[in-house]
């Protein structure tokens, strides 16, 4: 699948801001099944000085700094992606959850795609006893790690409410988890976090997923919106598997991967800090179109 992307962020400040710092995580990078051909983020107004990096997870970042008096910020990121379908193993055929455990710790490597990176706790994702608990259900003695995987992924699916009005990205998981309802960035924690309790190593992914409009319904501009899933580590030979708890699902041609990181926090779109007095309004627009 081939996709053109355009993702509108726009701030409206009560009091002009005389300073500014933001990261901004708004550019697809090149990965396994997935190629990019254009990408650009434009900034109105023109920040007062601007760095791209390259951040320890393999993701491009973009730093800005405001130092001009501006009441009104837009952030307009557009690309071109291409997504192949990934080459999924039977998941019968994987290794066992054990073995792969045993395999992540003796993990010896610390480059971008190491596992140790997803083994402990981070900022959104503490071990709970309960969520490790259930997730634990799933993954029986000797059972092979995709099938468990595939098992909790549509556990959490079937388990909770998608509910926008739930939860904020502040909310904690166990919060979440005792209503049993939340969003896509919410069912990835919990996933995470049930992983991580078992010794598994997972990752937070951010993105963007295709939605297909309901039958005879037009599409509506900006409607879609930026997606969370989860990637598992399933052993040396097999590596990273995307899982979409939000929808059941393993991840396919369907989802575009901005930025991978331990969690939300590593990952956000646009995070920062303002000097300002008044309140601020913020709306965003994203447009995720199949191109043939």
């Amino acid at each position: 699948m081939r996709y053109d992307i355009r993702h509108v962020t726009a701030y409206t400040y009560g009091a002009p801001v005389p300073q500014a710092r933001c990261v901004m995580h708004l550019l697809p990078t090149a990965r396994a099944s997935q190629t990019v051909s254009r990408s650009a983020v434009t900034i109105r107004p023109e920040p007062t000085w601007r760095r791209e990096r390259t951040d320890a997870f393999g993701n491009d970042v973009i730093d800005v700094g405001f130092e001009t008096p501006h009441d009104r910020l837009q952030i307009i990121a557009t690309s071109s992606v291409e997504i192949a379908s990934p080459d999924l193993p039977n998941p019968a055929s994987t290794p066992t959850w054990e073995a792969v455990r045993a395999a992540t710790l003796e993990t010896m490597d610390l480059g971008r795609d190491s596992p140790v990176h997803g083994l402990f706790p981070s900022r959104h994702v503490p071990l709970v006893g309960s969520i490790t608990s259930e997730a634990a259900a799933m993954f029986v003695a000797n059972r092979p790690i995709l099938e468990a995987a595939l098992a909790l992924t549509k556990k959490i699916k079937a388990s909770y409410l998608y509910d926008p009005k739930a939860t904020e990205i502040s909310t904690p998981i166990v919060e979440a988890h005792r209503l049993r309802r939340g969003v896509c960035q919410d069912f990835a924690h919990i996933m995470i976090a049930g992983l991580r309790g078992l010794g598994l190593s997972a990752m937070y992914v951010s993105g963007y997923l295709r939605t297909i409009p309901a039958k005879g319904k037009e599409r509506l501009e900006g409607a879609d919106a930026s997606h969370a899933w989860v990637s598992l580590w399933c052993g040396p030979q097999i590596g990273w598997v995307g899982l979409d708890p939000t929808n059941g699902i393993p991840a396919g041609t369907d989802h575009v991967v901005i930025a991978i990181g331990r969690d939300y926090a590593d990952v956000a779109p646009v995070s920062g800090v303002i000097l300002s007095s008044g309140k601020h309004d913020m709306s965003v627009a994203v447009d995720v179109l199949p191109i043939e």
